[in-house]
């Protein structure tokens, strides 16, 4: 069998499964397996695969079929141009989240302290270290399991930061200039309309906001305050539809300079303010 035809029988298998994006989940499984890059099927299509090979492209598809997140069936997600592991312990990161970084950045300066309130895989702190200078970060998760999966990343990407097991604040000593979070905020009543890849593979914990999804952002906003340095900035990745509520309990709290910035759709995806 050659290499395109096995990327035709994927792509195959997991249209008539139903799976979004099939063409592109083929394509990336066989060259995870082959260990070649999206031209290789229009140079290379007609060479021959291997047994080995194509036994493991069919298991991957079997697994792809049954609705298995492509991140977890890889082991591993790009997020921020950095690879980051990931597995059923740790939300998978999403292009969204690179919104909430890029505006941190904005105010970002080298030697600041920084704290990642549910820290997940650790995308968003350890991108906020790799893309400055001396930065000191802290991650805390109240999973112990997301947390080892932050340290391998850290590791992976030679990366310094502290991670503790934390129940939001319990945990968390000192002060920082920035606190980023993106907290579960998905109301619990919603969860089972989602996509099977997300209700079913993904952490719960990660996802469920509770009954409005707004239980943690009250928390965070309550509580952050005592650990923000004066000027100190508090950034959050929301809902879409979930702008006006957060906003709002930011300024009532007396946050000022309250954000609202959006996603590459045009969707609320942000709100930041300082402390002053």
């Amino acid at each position: 069998m050659t290499y395109q035809e096995l990327y035709k029988w994927g792509l195959g298998q997991l249209a008539e499964a139903g799976i979004a994006e099939a063409d592109l989940d083929a394509r990336l499984l066989l060259e995870e397996i082959c260990g070649t890059n999206r031209s290789y099927l229009l140079v290379h299509g007609d060479e021959p695969v291997t047994e080995e090979q194509r036994e493991s492209y069919v298991n991957y598809i079997e697994k792809r079929r049954s609705r298995i997140p492509l991140q977890h069936i890889l082991g591993y997600q790009e997020f921020m141009g950095l690879r980051f592991k990931v597995t059923p312990d740790v939300l998978i990161p999403r292009q969204d989240t690179e919104i909430l970084v890029e505006e941190a950045m904005k105010h970002l300066h080298d030697g600041m302290h920084i704290l990642d309130m549910c820290t997940g895989s650790g995308c968003i702190l350890l991108s906020l270290l790799r893309y400055s200078n001396d930065c000191i970060g802290c991650g805390a998760d109240i999973s112990e399991a997301a947390l080892f999966v932050a340290g391998e990343n850290a590791k992976n990407l030679n990366l310094e930061a502290d991670f503790i097991q934390s129940n939001l604040f319990e945990n968390v000593e000192g002060k920082y200039e920035i606190i980023v979070s993106n907290p579960p905020y998905i109301p619990t009543d919603v969860i089972p309309t989602l996509m099977e890849e997300v209700k079913d593979h993904e952490p719960m914990g990660a996802l469920d906001g509770y009954d409005d999804g707004l239980y943690f952002y009250r928390e965070i906003v309550k509580n952050a305050k005592d650990y923000l340095f004066l000027g100190g900035m508090l950034f959050f990745e929301i809902g879409c539809e979930q702008a006006e509520d957060v906003s709002g309990m930011m300024k009532e709290a007396g946050y000022q300079g309250v954000t609202v910035c959006k996603d590459l759709a045009g969707l609320d995806r942000v709100v930041y303010g300082t402390k002053l």
